[in-house]
Formats: C-alpha cells, structure tokens, sequence
C-alpha cells in the first residue's frame, strides 16, 4: 500500500516538473520568436518595399554609348539598390512566358523598348521619393517613358506602419500574459508542497531556509525549459536562413544572440519570481487555511 502511494506520489511530482518545463518552453518560445520578428521587422518590410520595380524605357534611337553613360550614372546613384538592363528581345521572351503566345508572329515585328529594371533602397520607396527620381531621370534624352506601381508603393508603407503598430501591442499583450501563464504553473508546483512548507516552518525553520530548495528546483526548471526554447529557436533560425536567404535573418547575429540570451534570463528569472511570491503566500498562511 506504502509502495503504490509513495509510487502515485512520484508520478505525480514528475507530472509536476514536466508540466512546469513544458510551459516554460513554450512561452519562451513564441516570446523568442516574437522578438527575432520584432528585430527582423524591419529587414522584411525593407525586402518587401526592395522587391518594387521601376522601369525605365528607353528611346529606340538610344546607341550603346548612351547607354553605358545611363549605366555609369545608375551605379553611382545613391537610390539603387540594382538594376539591370534588360533588351527588347529579352523583354519580348519574358511576355511569350507570360501570356502563352509569341505575339511578334501576329506583329510582324518587336513593339518593346530597351529597358532598365531599378530596385530602389527600401529608404527611398516612397511615392515621394519616386517622384523626385522620375523627375531627375527624364531630364535624360535618352529615356521615354518611367513606369511604376504607385497604389503597391502606397499600400506597402501603409501597411508596413499597421503592422509595426500591432506588433508593438501584441509584444506587450503577449509578455504580460507569458509570465501570468509560467507564474500560474509554478504555483501549482508550489501549491502541492504547501504542506510541506508549513510543516517545516513548524518545526522552526526560517523563512529563506524553506525557500530556497524551492527556488533553487523552480530556476533549474526554468532553465530546462528555457535551453530547449534557445535550441528550437536556434533551428527556426537555420532553417529559414537556409530556405529564404534573401532575408539575411542571421545578418545581425548581435540583436539575435541578445534575443537568445534574454530567453535564457527570462527562463531563470520568472521562476524564480513567481515560486519566491508563492512560497512567501503558503508561508504566511494559517494551518487552517492550508485546506
């Protein structure tokens, strides 16, 4: 009877500390993540405003001297992030995959122009900013036409500001509620051992005596949970480095090991928070109340 109780009893204390490892894991986790996106923010909205294109079209008359003086005038421009000229042949071969059909057997001959494809640097996608480029690049002879997307520049500053905004609040949100959720999972930790507790201050022992195996088991816990959060965060990283490149996501490994660093903090700093707050609470509880 002894056997099987003591046996219930060690289950239930198991139970226990994979519960408090589990939930420490998995708000460390999503808190981790929602910082490495906080951090990264920017690089993902700066890839996504790089991503918009401005074409410029160039006259028919336009020699290969012109062009290479376009050319010189581009890589030195502060706005380009790259460009690349693209022929009429080429361009003709891009709209044959598009639209299924070479529409130059139905033509007779190539309507397209000579064009440069220009990325700007996502601190000049602005609808202002393109309007000054345009303005300066049709000073130039040898250009007719500039085209660009002005409703998909407008649309990605409006929502790159939404979604910073949101991102600040539900970072509070989220913060908030991942200590109430680990500080409730040490208590209850806590709570089984309340009598424990009680009977030890009894008996004599001094309130920081009790404490701290307390505190001591809670932080090794804590800190289970938090290396195992580091670790999965560690892969999340990998693998999208791996498979989006473009977003260069370990390019600052300074703010990402700080990121990693202060999961590690927060593993062992909220447990040891909360089981000195629920400790304490047990402690200055009556025999009575322990019921």
């Amino acid at each position: 009877m002894s056997s099987s109780f003591e046996k219930f009893q060690k289950r239930r204390v198991i139970s226990s500390y994979f519960s408090v490892v589990l939930s420490v894991f998995l708000v460390l986790f999503l808190l981790g993540i929602l910082g490495l996106f906080v951090i990264n923010s920017k690089r993902i909205s700066d890839n996504f405003k790089e991503d918009i294109v401005m074409t410029v079209f160039l006259k028919s008359e336009v020699n290969d001297s012109i062009i290479k003086s376009l050319d010189d005038e581009l890589h030195l421009a502060s706005f380009a992030k790259d460009f690349k000229y693209v022929t009429k042949e080429e361009a003709a071969e891009k709209h044959k995959e598009v639209i299924g059909e070479d529409f130059m057997q139905f033509l007779g001959v190539n309507p397209l122009q000579n064009s440069y494809d220009i990325h700007l640097k996502a601190e000049y996608v602005t609808n202002l900013s393109f309007a000054k480029i345009e303005k300066r690049l049709r000073k130039n002879e040898a250009i007719a036409d500039i085209v660009y997307d002005k409703q998909l520049v407008t649309l990605v500053n409006d929502n790159v500001k939404k979604i910073s905004m949101w991102i600040l609040i539900i970072s509070g949100i989220f913060a908030f509620m991942s200590v109430l959720l680990i500080n409730s999972s040490m208590r209850l930790s806590i709570y089984s051992n309340r009598f424990i507790i009680k009977t030890m201050q009894l008996v004599g022992a001094t309130k920081s005596f009790i404490r701290k195996p307390f505190i001591k088991k809670s932080i090794i816990l804590g800190m289970i949970g938090a290396v195992l959060a580091v670790l999965a965060l560690v892969g999340v990283l990998v693998y999208i480095n791996i498979n989006y490149p473009d977003l260069n996501i370990l390019k600052d490994s300074v703010e990402t090991v700080v990121v990693l660093i202060a999961v590690l903090v927060l593993g062992a700093l909220i447990p040891w928070i909360s089981t000195f707050f629920a400790t304490q609470r047990f402690l200055n509880l009556r025999t009575d109340d322990l019921y």
